[in-house]
């Protein structure tokens, strides 16, 4: 079943898989783990599966749902569309032929616009070519900090035929002055929120912004995270969004929500 949601840079989610294993420090507080254990408690049939308690845990084993295949057909008004909130498509365990029906529902909603996101770039880059590639696919990578292998997603993005590639920064957990942007097209930076939520220093997410400008990469400032918003409802006495959402507190600087340019 798609929802709305309230992720400033889409409109509606949709899952056609389900279940995800945390695979590098970005995961760490994964909201949709936590999600799908209360779903899972509220006898919500597609989060049954339960995933290795080291790397998922309850609700959270992937699973492929092809009864979803069918929602986007019935969204009359062109939506931008938000796959697998509660997944990774590219996930191991994905089968290339559900992905490829994926795709195939995706070419046969052209009103709508697809942003898929993956943490698997190796992967993608390697089924890229038993993909059709319709014009209303964004895709993009998770980028959280330096570490091994982070780096590496960016550069495996740049190989697919995407029509727009994008990077998520969210959770921004450290400065990545080494990142390069040619070929991406939109830069998402956010802090991160919730329980035991890391701070992002506004240094960081500054840097992104100058990179993004210089590389003439649209850039989307979602939220500057829980640890600020924090510091500033202390500090000030403020009514901050507890997620630091609400940017009439923010420096103006970063007061940036960009979507990319796309011909259509």
């Amino acid at each position: 079943m798609s929802t709305t949601t309230k992720i400033q840079w889409t409109e509606k989610t949709w899952n056609p898989t389900t279940g995800c294993d945390k695979i590098s420090a970005g995961c760490d507080n994964c909201y949709a783990l936590g999600m799908a254990k209360r779903l899972k408690g509220m006898g919500q049939t597609k989060y049954q599966t339960d995933g290795d308690p080291r790397t998922s845990g309850p609700g959270f084993g992937l699973a492929v749902h092809p009864g979803t295949l069918a929602e986007p057909f019935r969204w009359r008004e062109p939506t931008m569309v938000f796959v697998n909130s509660m997944s990774d498509l590219f996930h191991a365990k994905v089968p290339l032929e559900f992905i490829q029906r994926v795709f195939a529902v995706m070419a046969a909603t052209p009103r709508h616009t697809y942003q898929i996101l993956t943490k698997r770039a190796r992967r993608l880059r390697r089924l890229a070519p038993e993909l059709d590639w319709p014009s209303n696919v964004w895709m993009g990578v998770s980028v959280e900090n330096e570490d091994d292998g982070v780096l590496s997603r960016v550069d495996e993005l740049r190989r697919v035929p995407a029509a727009v590639r994008f990077l998520s920064c969210e959770p921004l957990l450290a400065d990545v002055p080494n990142l390069a942007l040619g070929g991406i097209s939109w830069v998402i930076v956010g802090g991160e929120s919730g329980g035991g939520a890391r701070p992002m220093s506004l240094l960081w997410a500054e840097s992104l912004v100058d990179k993004s400008r210089a590389a003439g990469a649209a850039v989307h400032v979602k939220q500057l995270g829980s640890v600020w918003a924090q510091w500033t409802r202390r500090a000030t006495g403020w009514p901050v969004d507890p997620k630091g959402g609400d940017w009439d507190y923010w420096p103006g600087h970063l007061r940036i929500r960009e979507f990319p340019e796309v011909a259509r």
